[in-house]
C-alpha cells in the first residue's frame, strides 16, 4: 500500500519513504505527523534503519572500487596536470585544508593547488579594503572574484578538475564519493543545531548540493541539502547523484 504524506515546498524527484526530491528545489520540511510509523522512525533516526545500515556498507565498498578505478583512468591527466601547477609559479602542487568530517574528526582534504602562495595575506587584503567582497564572504564563505586564484588555478576550478585529489581522501576513508561538501571549522557555526547531521555522514566530494545549484544558492539552501541527504541517503540517490554530476560539472553550473 503507498502511503503519501504532505510536505512544504514539495522538492520534485529523488524518493523514500518519508519524502521527494527532483531538482534543485531541496529546503523542505516533511509533515511527519501523517507518515507511517516507519517513516516518522526513519526520518528522526536514520541510523537505526536496517536498510541504511546496509546502504552505507555497500557505499564503502563502491566508493573504494571506484576513487581507485577512477585513479587509474585519470592518472596521466592528473600528472599532467601536477606539472601545470608546479611549472606556473612554483609553487607546491597540492593544497592540503584542514576539514571537519564525519563525526566532527578533523582530515587534511587534499586539492591541486588553484590559488597563489600567499593567498592569506591576500584575503585579509580585500576583505580589509572591500566591503561588497567582505559581506559576500561573510554571506557564502566564497568570493565569486576571488583575487587568490591563478590562472592555472581559475581553469582547474571551473572544470573542478582541482577537486580529482580527493579521490585519495576516498581511499584513505575520510570521504565519500558523495555527501555534504566538507567545511572549516568557521563554518560550524553556519549549521547551527543542525552540525551533527552533517556530521553523521562521510563529506563526499560531490552531493545534493552540487548538483542542484552548485554556488548559485544560499548557505541554508546548502545545510538543507546536507539535512536532506544524511536523511534520504541510499544506493539509489548515491547513483543518481554521480550520475547528475556529470552535466553539473561538464557545464559548469555555478562553478567559480
Amino acid at each position: 500500500m503507498n502511503h503519501q504524506h504532505n510536505v512544504a515546498a514539495r522538492p520534485e524527484g529523488v524518493r523514500n519513504s518519508a519524502g521527494t526530491w527532483h531538482g534543485p528545489s531541496l529546503a523542505f520540511t516533511p509533515d511527519l505527523s501523517t507518515a507511517p510509523r516507519a517513516a516518522r522512525a526513519r526520518w528522526r533516526h536514520p541510523a537505526s534503519d536496517p536498510r541504511i545500515a546496509r546502504a552505507e556498507a555497500w557505499t564503502r565498498a563502491i566508493d573504494v572500487i571506484m576513487a581507485f578505478g577512477a585513479l587509474v583512468v585519470f592518472l596521466p591527466l592528473m600528472l599532467a596536470i601536477a606539472a601545470l601547477v608546479r611549472f606556473s609559479d612554483g609553487g607546491p602542487v597540492l593544497f592540503r585544508h584542514r576539514r571537519v568530517g564525519a563525526g566532527g574528526r578533523h582530515f587534511a582534504c587534499l586539492k591541486f593547488r588553484s590559488m597563489c602562495v600567499d593567498a592569506d595575506a591576500r584575503l585579509r587584503h580585500v576583505l580589509e579594503t572591500d566591503p561588497a567582497a567582505r559581506a559576500e564572504w561573510e554571506a557564502t564563505h566564497k568570493l565569486q572574484n576571488d583575487p587568490r586564484i591563478t590562472a592555472v588555478g581559475r581553469l582547474l576550478r571551473k572544470s573542478s578538475l582541482d577537486e580529482l585529489p580527493q579521490l585519495i581522501n576516498v581511499l584513505r576513508g575520510d570521504m565519500s564519493l558523495v555527501g555534504p561538501r566538507p567545511i572549516v571549522d568557521a563554518e560550524v557555526v553556519r549549521y547551527g543545531r543542525h552540525f551533527a547531521a552533517y556530521c553523521a555522514v562521510r563529506p563526499g566530494v560531490t552531493g545534493l548540493w552540487q548538483v542542484a545549484r552548485r554556488h548559485d544558492t544560499t548557505y541554508r539552501r546548502r545545510v538543507a541539502c546536507d539535512r536532506l541527504y544524511r536523511r534520504a541517503r541510499s544506493l539509489r540517490l548515491y547513483f543518481r547523484i554521480l550520475i547528475l554530476t556529470v552535466p553539473s560539472v561538464i557545464l559548469a553550473r555555478g562553478a567559480y
